[in-house]
This record gives structure tokens, sequence and C-alpha cells, in this order.
């Protein structure tokens, strides 16, 4: 299957390019001037807001990626050769694991043992579990652990309360043990899979920055699904290799993913992030104090931006993530991702907005406000071309079409800089995560306190006062998205300003 949409790539990118060919050398009469200056100027001004911020993560990028990073690999490389021995005096590694399939879990577990193997120090292994059957599996698996490796390992089985739950007894047991304060404890999903000479190409960095908390890597997906849900689920990890290689020149990141993180044991060990694991919680204005189930990256992430932390992002170092399809069809499946991912991301953004530019660092914290209108600026071209094709000047819908075809190609190559392999299917999977996305975003910004773990069926809602929540948030979204109509319909020319001014006039 992937070499199917290896071979056709090729073909489908050809494809689109044939059909914006086509859109342009049919266009009809008046379709590059069709009659609504104001449409033209709307989608102009976004547009260069919104690729000139693109264009400046990509710059940032392009950077970080082949002149700083190389440098700090080289100076990590070289420090711990000079010293000579392992780049770390222990390690741990950290897996959590529920209602994932025994061959994936066994997968991740051993392909963890053989990195720690070649890492050659004092391995211990925690897994938080929940099914016997997955305990005795990873029994079976240290059994048959490489002959060099000095390996311990902690069962941590407890009732299916979450990850939050999981990980942060996981982190305890771990402490118990008075690991030593500059080992790397490594957490990871059980559905996570260290490619070879992972650990061993990212430990360095540990020890020649005494500043770094923590670290992240590179990821991709080997999903189980349809073409579409293969291809998006690469879209979503190019991207965010992109956008995390910027990130990467302020030592500062939007997340440290749960995925697979590496911490330096005195950070992952600390009592204080245990507890801001396990028990936190985000005040509302509306919802009042929402109890944290999902979003464990985002606890730890902002716990090391409160104190300051410095952490790093490792782009030449790629884990694989084995993805199963949580419902069936792409669309659904998407879409249940999406919601819970912008739940996470939407809950910790708050919380870290609320830190300042000054704690936080200017550019991540721009960074943070571009996610809230992130929300609404995609959902600005499809509406200002329906209401003005529609009301003013039909052949506009052709030029949006031109428009789309165009520039999320152009995207959809972008990510070629990075190292990644388009497939044909990138520049219309883009535009739907970026107007799908964004309609999913804004149902999950009026619903904060909505949760749920989609694997393992665990769902938090307001105990008291579910109904009017639930009214207020309908209601509030509703109204938001009748702001945003109005003020494109005006934005237009759809609607009439006071005293007939247009605003495309203005220019």
């Amino acid at each position: 299957m992937r070499s199917f949409e290896v071979r056709s790539a090729p073909v489908l990118l050809a494809a689109h390019v044939l059909l914006l060919l086509a859109l342009l050398a049919l266009a009809p009469e008046g379709v590059f001037d069709p009659g609504a200056r104001e449409f033209v100027v709307l989608l102009g001004t976004l547009g260069i807001w919104r690729y000139g911020w693109g264009g400046l993560h990509l710059v940032r990028a392009l950077l970080y990626r082949y002149r700083v990073f190389p440098q700090l690999r080289h100076r990590a490389e070289g420090r711990v050769a000079e010293a000579g021995g392992p780049p770390v005096p222990e390690l741990a590694l950290v897996v959590t694991a529920y209602r994932i399939r025994p061959e994936t879990l066994a997968t991740c577990v051993r392909a963890a043992l053989q990195e720690a193997a070649r890492v050659g120090v004092p391995t211990t292994l925690a897994v938080a579990l929940v099914e016997p059957a997955d305990l005795r599996l990873v029994k079976r698996l240290v059994a048959r652990a490489p002959e060099a490796l000095r390996l311990r390992l902690v069962l941590v089985r407890l009732p299916p309360t979450g990850k939050r739950k999981a990980l942060a007894v996981a982190l305890r047991a771990l402490s118990r043990r008075r690991i030593d304060p500059e080992a790397a404890v490594v957490v990871m999903d059980g559905d996570a899979v260290l490619t070879p000479g992972s650990l061993v190409r990212t430990l360095p960095f540990l020890r020649a920055m005494p500043e770094l908390a923590a670290l992240t890597t590179d990821q991709d997906a080997r999903v189980e699904g349809s073409f579409l849900l293969r291809a998006w689920h690469r879209l979503r990890f190019a991207q965010r290799d992109l956008i995390m290689s910027s990130l990467g020149l302020s030592r500062r990141l939007l997340s440290v993913t749960g995925r697979m993180s590496v911490y330096r044991a005195a950070v992952a060990t600390d009592p204080a992030l245990i507890e801001r694991i396990e028990q936190d919680a985000l005040d509302h204005w509306r919802l009042g104090r929402i109890e944290l189930l999902t979003g464990e990256d985002k606890s730890t992430w902002l716990w090391l931006l409160e104190r300051g932390r410095s952490m790093l992002y490792v782009p030449d170092v790629r884990v694989l993530t084995i993805e199963e399809p949580l419902a069936p069809g792409f669309f659904t499946a998407s879409t249940m991702l999406m919601a819970r991912w912008s739940g996470n991301m939407l809950r910790g953004g708050r919380q870290a907005l609320a830190l300042g530019p000054r704690r936080v660092g200017p550019f991540l914290w721009w960074c943070l406000v571009d996610q809230r209108l992130s929300i609404w600026t995609p959902l600005v071209g499809p509406t200002a071309a329906l209401l003005s094709g529609l009301l003013l000047a039909p052949a506009i819908f052709w030029a949006y079409a031109v428009w789309v075809l165009a520039t999320r190609l152009l995207l959809a190559l972008g990510l070629c800089a990075v190292g990644r392999r388009p497939s044909g299917a990138w520049p219309l999977l883009v535009y739907y995560g970026q107007v799908w996305g964004a309609l999913v975003k804004g149902w999950v910004l009026f619903r904060l306190d909505r949760q749920r773990w989609t694997r393992q069926s665990i769902a938090l809602r307001p105990a008291q006062g579910g109904s009017m929540r639930a009214i207020g948030s309908h209601g509030l979204h509703l109204l938001a998205l009748a702001t945003l109509l109005v003020a494109v319909g005006l934005a237009t020319g759809v609607l009439a300003w006071p005293g007939g001014v247009g605003l495309g006039r203005l220019f």
C-alpha cells in the first residue's frame, strides 16, 4: 500500500497541475475581474499575512535544520567523545499502554530494549499497564532482551483511568528507585517505535547541554487505513516537523510530545512535575474549574515553560508511531483525532498565553496567539467566496478555485524543504485540514470541558450544570459564527457599511 502511495504521487500531483491549468485556460470571461474588488482585497490581505507567516516559519526551519542544529550535534557528539564512556550514566524507559494491540506493544517494547542495549548503561523499563495479558507479554519480551542489557523491570498495573494517572504512577515508581539525576528518562506511548540509533543520537545532547530539560524528535506514522488516512497522517507529521524546526531556534517548543520525548531524570522525577501531570486543571471564566483528562504532554510542557527550562528539537532522528484508525472511514477518524488534538492545544495554549511573552518567549507567544487566530482565518476565504459568488459575481467561484489549487499546491510542495516526499493527496488535504480543522477547533473552543480518550473510551464531562453549560456553549459558538459571517459580509461588500463604504474602496 505504501508503494502505491509513492508511485501515485507524481500522477496525482500532475493531475492537480493539469486541473489548475485547465481552470486557467477555460476561465470564463471576466473571471479575473469578477466585479468584487472587496473580495480580492480581503483575500489578498489575508493571503499576504498567512503566507508571510508561513514563509517566516519556513526560513527559520531551514536555518535551524541546516545551520544551527548541525553545530549543536557536532558539539554534543564531540563532548561525549572527549569525555569517553556513554552519554548518560543511566537510562529509564517509561511506557504507557492500554488497548493497544499485542503485536504493536511487542514491537514498541522490543525496539526500545534494542536501542537501550546500544546505549550500554544500566536500564530500567517501567511499563504502566491495565490488561493482565499485556503484563505477561512484557515479561516474555524482557526475558528475551539482549544479553548485554543490564535491565530491571518495573511493572505498574492500574485501572483504566487515563494516561495521566498511569504516567504519574510510573514516574513515581521510578523516583522511588533513586535513579541518577543525570540519567535520561524516555517517556513514550505503547504504539511508538524507536528507530535504529535513535537513543544513541539523542542522549548526547543531555550531556553537552546542562541547561537542557527535555527534548523530542521528528515523527512519522505507520498507518493502517485508507490511502487518504495514511496521506493525512504523513501530512500532519510533515507540518509538525517544519513548525518544530522553526521553534527549535527559540529553545522553546509548542509541545513535548507524549509519543516519545526524553527528559533529564531530575526533571522527570520531580514531585511537582508528577503532581502536575496527575492533577492538572484549567480555570475557565464560564465553565469553571476543568479537571484535565488528556494532554499530559501539555502539562509537562507548561511546567517547563513556567520555570524557563530549555527544550530541544532533534530533526534528524525519527520515531515511528503505529496508527490504528479510531473509526471506520477517513472523515470520522480524522475528525476524532483533530478534536482531541485541538482540545489539548487550546487548553494548554490558554494557560501558556497567561504566562506572557516575557516568560514564554516573544516568538513562541505569538505562535500561541496565531493558534487562536487560525480558528477563524481559514474560514474567511470560503465564506467570502460563497457570499460574493452567490450575491455579487458567480465568476468568483472560479477565481477562488484557482486560488485554492495554486496556493495549496505550493504549501504541499514547500514541505519538501524539510525532507518530506509529498503525497499526491496533500494539496487537497492541506485545504481540508485548514477549513474543516478550523471548524473542529471552533467547536472545541466553546466546549473545553468535554474531553475523551478515544482508545480508552474514557470521557469527562461536567457533573453539575451540564445542560446550562451546553446551552451556553452552543449559543456562544453560534454567535461567534454569525459575527464572522457578518464581518466577512461587510468586508466583501455583500452587506452595506454605514455610509456605503466598502473595504475595497478604502485601499
